[in-house]
């Protein structure tokens, strides 16, 4: 029997479909498909398919793609399609399938420096300057919450959404599932610090376009003209040091990404003390997700910020 993904490939796009298997994550599996027939040297996708009850997590994908992608920034994988087929039980995203290389050219940090930088400091086409994004989404397996601050661009503003869509949900499904009641005891004392000394350089958060989940492998550098490329996105509209303070929890950006950052966005004198503050959430999600030490280097990070008690 054909593969379901390939027979929805056909439907929508036409033509014949080979799949080859890219291995697959908690939700979905991921294919390079290829157009069979005369085409089949121009025609290439990557695809993600999941049962069609999975389907939200693929559609907002899209919608994070989409939205990146209209901000004319930097470069994101262009869409064939996503689709959901219920008499298959299978959802599909299609992507233009991207060759990359090796990210070790001096340029191009500098050229990812800037083209996030530009990101940055767009205006996002969502939210009128508030904290959030127009749907929820997904931070790897983990359902992410986005409802729109009150406030818009401000402190007071960013600290509620901070608060309680992304430190306060997630101490929420760290209880409901089961963890130790003093780390979600301990996120609590955070919140209840916030903003405390971690913004008294002046830093006043502006709503910033965020890919949201920035590790080192959501970014690369395209083979055929060296510019940077980001994917798996879990976007919102954020403070956009809470994205670089992501980039720097599991490694390190590219030699030459912070002097060119730095000259095209700038940053705030106290960014690193709020570094340990916005990598907690990502921590708190790793503790969620795979357990092992990363309770317990969130609890370190949470000493760090407001002391043992």
């Amino acid at each position: 029997m054909t593969e379901p993904t390939a027979r929805i490939l056909s439907a929508r796009l036409g033509g014949g479909w080979s799949l080859r298997p890219l291995g697959s994550s908690g939700f979905c599996a991921a294919w390079r498909a290829q157009r069979t027939g005369r085409s089949a040297s121009i025609e290439t996708l990557f695809v993600k398919s999941a049962p069609a009850a999975r389907a939200a997590m693929l559609q907002a994908e899209a919608d994070g793609l989409a939205a990146l992608a209209a901000a004319r920034c930097i470069r994101v994988p262009e869409m064939a399609g996503c689709w959901v087929d219920a008499a298959l039980d299978r959802a599909v995203l299609a992507l233009e399938w991207l060759d990359l290389a090796p990210q070790t050219l001096p340029e191009f940090g500098g050229h990812f420096g800037r083209h996030l930088a530009a990101l940055h400091r767009s205006a996002p086409q969502d939210g009128d300057g508030r904290f959030g994004w127009r749907r929820d989404n997904w931070l790897g397996a983990t359902p992410q919450r986005n409802r729109w601050s009150d406030e818009a661009n401000g402190l007071q503003g960013w600290i509620a959404f901070y608060a309680s869509q992304r430190l306060g949900a997630m101490a929420e499904r760290l209880a409901s599932a089961g963890a130790t009641p003093a780390l979600s005891v301990a996120v609590r004392r955070v919140i209840d610090a916030l903003p405390g000394t971690l913004f008294d350089d002046g830093h006043v958060p502006r709503a910033s376009l965020v890919h949201g989940d920035l590790w080192s492998g959501n970014w690369g550098r395209l083979a055929h003209d060296g510019a940077p490329v980001i994917f798996d996105p879990a976007v919102s509209v954020s403070d956009a040091e809470a994205e670089l303070a992501m980039m720097e929890l599991f490694g390190a950006p590219p030699a030459g990404f912070w002097p060119a950052y730095r000259e095209a966005a700038g940053l705030a004198d106290g960014y690193p003390r709020r570094r340990p503050l916005y990598q907690l959430y990502h921590l708190l999600n790793h503790a969620l997700l795979f357990g092992g030490g990363y309770a317990g280097r969130a609890m370190g990070v949470i000493e760090g910020l407001v002391g043992r008690r």
